[in-house]
């Protein structure tokens, strides 16, 4: 009874934080008075279901309930099944509301359009493939432990340890979903199953005192000043007993299944060789972009993008004294042959590049005035990424910051290879992860007043990705590029997402190989082959999330464009800026709307 009471205690604090104070009965009733209420309370019990999620939001620790911090995920497949069921209802829910209008509107759609799109997805809940190279327990979660966990008191620290003592149900939970799959026929290609061993047995491989577990437990204790040196030497001596009882022993069961699915897996890479393969991908294809593109649309657009973006780069490095003669590789080939464009590959030499990416966000936070009023509030700070998984990581990512202000923003760089990051292609990286990109964008929706939270963290990641992509460009706009390298830097980024339309749909589509992929992305990017080896094999574990950025992109340009032309004079970069970021990540037929409307009120 007592926990009972804890729990609905913690729900309701939280809905207040969340949607402001309401009474009980917008809690218990079928349907709340308010509509926002409804949303929240809804998203409120999805998440405190899942500890994991509390924990990353970060929002309950400020009023001091921190319980959740214990416990992980429950991830056996039946509560994929509830989950379901729950979207469901939810889903049932919003149809009692009929009578909305403006932003409650807005959010009725954009809820149902979401909620929608995982219905439609559960007939294929098992076409994934949850272990990869990529992401996945075995990574995610000393990622989860490393980055998210925070130890600022004896009690932090001893959840810490909870957390190591229930990794191994959380594992053996996950093996029961794989196993699933496996009696479905959707088994991973060989190269997965390889590099995850390869992962997975280089971690148990590690010494204990020298795991990220351990080494990034020690940091946090040392920055706690209510545990003393004593107390802190017992609490690393526990949690190393407990990477032996609990953690590599997790590990191993994984790393058993692997060894034995090996022979079972073959060289299809592309979806199409699963059950329902075509079909599973194509609405993954419409889950990304949210659009009714084809696949044969998305192949012909990427061929186009590729052959205009090739056609004004050569003509820049021409400009700069590159041999063009030879066509687009032979020219990038010697553009990536120049030493002056590459960090002494050396600890020094990484730790100059985070420096660096910091120095080049500062620089333009500082001169946005004329292209946004808007702004997060939240810091954003540049991190690297953990060593142990950054072989196989992409080339950066976005975490967003905790939305009680507690952790801020972090555009996580991977500095595995240094040729990986020539200099010329560091500013377009360090504004599509960071500022203007990702860190305005999901900063900001997080911070949105009066939103409900559905609308605050909505995952539409042509919107998403389409942003951080359109805001390389808009920095060049601004200034930002002058240099002509620089430039190149922008249109290779650019131009590595027109590719991205073409090997993904090449792989899941048109059957091409994973060498066939390499292959074609080696010779139209100029990346390094580290990079594109890495990229096609997230293609070939995340079908359909590449094609999302460019078609985003080219929305949000196409719509400023139609905006410029209508309003002539009237147009006001920040007005459209702020038209694109108050309403939160939204389909992209809606942010066509929502542009048409401000066009239409400008207009008289």
């Amino acid at each position: 009874m007592k926990k009972t009471i804890k729990w609905l205690g913690a729900s309701l604090l939280t809905l207040v934080l969340l949607a402001g104070a309401f009474g009980a009965h917008e809690w218990y009733a079928d349907k709340p008075i308010l509509f926002r209420a409804f949303l929240d309370r809804e998203v409120v019990k999805i998440a405190f279901d899942s500890p994991e999620t509390l924990t990353s939001l970060g929002f309950l620790e400020s009023v001091g309930i921190t319980g959740h911090n214990a416990k992980l995920d429950d991830d056996r497949p039946e509560k994929t099944t509830e989950l379901f069921a729950t979207i469901k209802q939810f889903r049932a829910g919003l149809d009692q509301y009929d009578d909305l209008e403006g932003q409650e509107a807005l959010s009725q759609e954009i809820t149902a359009y979401l909620l929608d799109t995982f219905i439609a997805a559960e007939p294929y809940k098992l076409h994934t493939y949850p272990v990869n190279q990529l992401f996945g327990v075995q990574n995610g979660y000393p990622s989860f432990m490393e980055a998210q966990h925070q130890v600022n008191s004896l009690e932090d620290a001893e959840n810490y340890i909870a957390r190591l003592q229930d990794v191994q149900r959380k594992f053996a939970e996950n093996l029961q979903g794989l196993k699933l799959r496996e009696e479905a026929g959707i088994i991973p290609p060989r190269f997965v199953i390889d590099r995850v061993l390869d992962e997975m047995q280089a971690f148990v491989a590690t010494p204990t005192d020298e795991n990220i577990l351990i080494t990034s437990f020690g940091r946090k204790l040392e920055n706690v000043d209510s545990i003393s040196t004593e107390q802190s030497a017992a609490l690393l001596a526990q949690a190393t007993t407990e990477m032996t009882n609990h953690v590599y022993p997790a590990y191993q069961l994984f790393i058993d299944y692997f060894t034995a699915l090996a022979d079972k897996a073959g060289s299809d890479d592309g979806y199409w060789h699963l059950p329902n393969g075509d079909q599973a991908y194509a609405l993954a294809l419409k889950l990304f972009t949210t659009t009714d593109y084809t696949a044969d649309q998305i192949h012909d657009l990427g061929l186009t993008e590729v052959d205009r973006i090739q056609a004004q780069m050569l003509t820049i490095l021409a400009a700069q004294g590159i041999t063009t003669s030879q066509g687009f590789t032979a020219a990038m080939a010697e553009l990536s042959d120049k030493p002056e464009f590459y960090y002494e590959d050396s600890d020094s030499g990484r730790e100059q590049i985070l420096v660096d990416y910091q120095l080049i966000l500062d620089e333009i936070n500082t001169g946005l005035d004329e292209a946004f009023r808007i702004r997060p509030k939240a810091g954003m700070e540049v991190v690297r990424i953990p060593e142990f998984k950054e072989k196989t990581s992409p080339g950066a990512y976005y975490q967003q910051p905790a939305i009680d202000g507690s952790r801020p923003g972090r555009f996580f760089a991977n500095l595995y290879d240094v040729k990986a990051t020539p200099k010329y292609g560091m500013r377009t990286l360090a504004y599509h992860e960071g500022i203007p990109g990702h860190h305005f964008q999901i900063a900001i929706a997080m911070e949105l007043e009066g939103m409900p939270f559905v609308r605050r963290m909505a995952p539409f990641t042509a919107y998403t990705e389409g942003w951080a992509l359109y805001a390389e460009q808009l920095a060049w706009e601004l200034g930002f590029q002058d240099d002509p390298y620089d430039n190149i830097g922008r249109l290779g980024a650019e131009l590595f997402r027109a590719v991205r339309l073409v090997v993904d749909t090449g792989i899941h589509h048109k059957r091409w190989t994973r060498e066939q992929a390499i292959d074609y992305m080696l010779a139209n990017t100029g990346m390094a082959e580290s990079d594109v080896v890495a990229e096609i094999e997230r293609y070939i574990v995340m079908p359909g999330q590449a094609t999302a950025y460019k078609v985003g992109m080219i929305k949000i340009l196409e719509l400023r464009q139609r905006a410029q032309q209508q309003l002539g004079d009237r147009f006001d970069l920040r007005d459209f800026h702020d038209v694109v970021l108050k309403n939160g990540a939204v389909p992209l037929d809606i942010l066509e709307r929502l542009v048409d409307n401000y066009i239409a009120e400008n207009s008289i």
